[in-house]
């Protein structure tokens, strides 16, 4: 086995360093930019026949370790499985049903959220962003971004003072609170995670803003208003719907808006036209360790269900160059802090994380998936439609 991996580096040419449980180093390019460490003989089994996920698997635990910069390790370890896998693989699931009752979906936002708000606290910008940022400038901080994207998501739903606004999966709030102080809005956001909750609800009740501003523990599919509010948001939260419940998903969205209603779906999106899960096993790494039921769908996909349940889509904006920007910088920062992570989360989760953020930006920045805002509307009984004619409103 050693002699193949030694044999597979040096016709690569790949800058790679592999050592041994025994002090054995073999790097045929002399020149290495990225330490792979493995710590005993069932380590070697990650790289014959490699794929990416196989390697992530070994590095959250423990079988290996990883030393160099994670950016040039990602990029190093996709060209050292190039030729062992596809960029998509077919999804063999059975009963996909089964993994999106309530009590399951409940227990998977909990598996990725409810670390504890102190972790994400340690790398998400000051009011707890937990989806793609919005950069105007390549000089924008991770603050500035998220700021950005807020503001942008209430202009595009041309928020008004007093409209009604659902936040599905308002995350540690932020989206809702900046609705409520700086456009006026009278806004509810639900939830299925505990720790999200209870901070929202923190923050609301400081800011005094329970009047206008409030959280629900609540699944969607139990959202118990019909023609109520006049906008929706969902922002980072479809992808956990999974692609058999995503016209209940549509519905839902349709029901509770009053007609003429805008909703803005803000979401990850595979490029595979077939809907597959990243290959490489990719998507089983991260089904396994970071979001147990998570699937991605094409933006085809999405607009088609979306069309089905009633919705008229009218603008579809693609933001992929700035979640790997955004996910670039979560790294950095996790890193920056990554004793404090350890003592917070153990040793285990830093390295899911890490791991994950670094390859979902590898992933973003190769276009394998991508991210995009779609804005519908509920059609009114004669077609109006209340929103202005040009874009000004957004960009202005």
């Amino acid at each position: 086995m050693i002699e193949t991996i030694e044999r597979k580096l040096s016709e690569l040419n790949l800058p790679l360093e592999v050592v041994l449980w025994d002090k054995t180093r073999i790097c045929p390019s002399g020149n290495p930019e990225v330490s792979l460490t493995i710590h005993s003989p069932r380590g070697l089994k990650s790289l014959i026949r490699p794929t990416l996920g196989k390697i992530a698997k070994a590095y959250v635990n423990g079988v290996v370790d990883i030393d160099g910069d994670v950016k040039k390790t990602i990029r190093i370890g996709e060209s050292f499985v190039s030729g062992e896998s596809s960029t998509y693989q077919k999804n063999l699931r059975i009963f996909d049903w089964w993994r999106h009752t309530r009590p399951a979906d409940r227990q998977a936002i909990q598996h990725h959220y409810d670390v504890g708000n102190e972790f994400y606290r340690l790398w998400l910008d000051k009011n707890h962003v937990y989806s793609c940022g919005y950069f105007k400038t390549e000089g924008d901080s991770l603050d500035e971004a998220q700021e950005n994207k807020l503001d942008h998501i209430c202009r595009k739903l041309d928020l008004k003072p007093g409209d009604k606004l659902l936040d599905i999966g308002c995350g540690w709030g932020a989206l809702i609170i900046w609705a409520s102080t700086h456009y006026g809005a009278d806004v509810t956001g639900i939830t299925l995670s505990d720790e999200q909750y209870r901070l929202t609800s923190e923050k609301i009740k400081k800011l005094g803003l329970e009047s206008r501003c409030r959280v629900r523990l609540l699944d969607y599919r139990d959202l118990d208003f019909e023609n109520y509010f006049d906008k929706v948001s969902s922002v980072g939260m479809f992808e956990h719907v999974g692609k058999a419940n995503l016209s209940t998903y549509f519905q839902k969205i349709f029901s509770v808006l009053k007609p003429g209603g805008v909703v803005m779906n803000h979401g990850i999106t595979t490029n595979s036209l077939d809907d597959h899960s990243l290959g490489s096993d990719i998507g089983k790494f991260v089904d396994e360790y970071v979001f147990p039921g998570g699937e991605l769908v094409h933006l085809s996909t999405v607009i088609e269900k979306m069309s089905s349940q009633g919705l008229e889509p009218w603008d579809s904006e693609c933001l992929r160059p700035h979640y790997a920007r955004t996910l670039w910088q979560w790294v950095d920062r996790l890193e920056r802090r990554a004793e404090e992570a350890k003592k917070l989360i153990g040793e285990q989760r830093y390295r899911i994380w890490r791991i994950y953020m670094a390859g979902s930006a590898h992933a973003f920045d190769r276009g394998w998936i991508s991210i995009f805002q779609i804005l519908a509307f509920k059609p009114t009984s004669n077609g109006a439609v209340a929103y202005p004619l040009t874009r000004e409103h957004v960009y202005d």
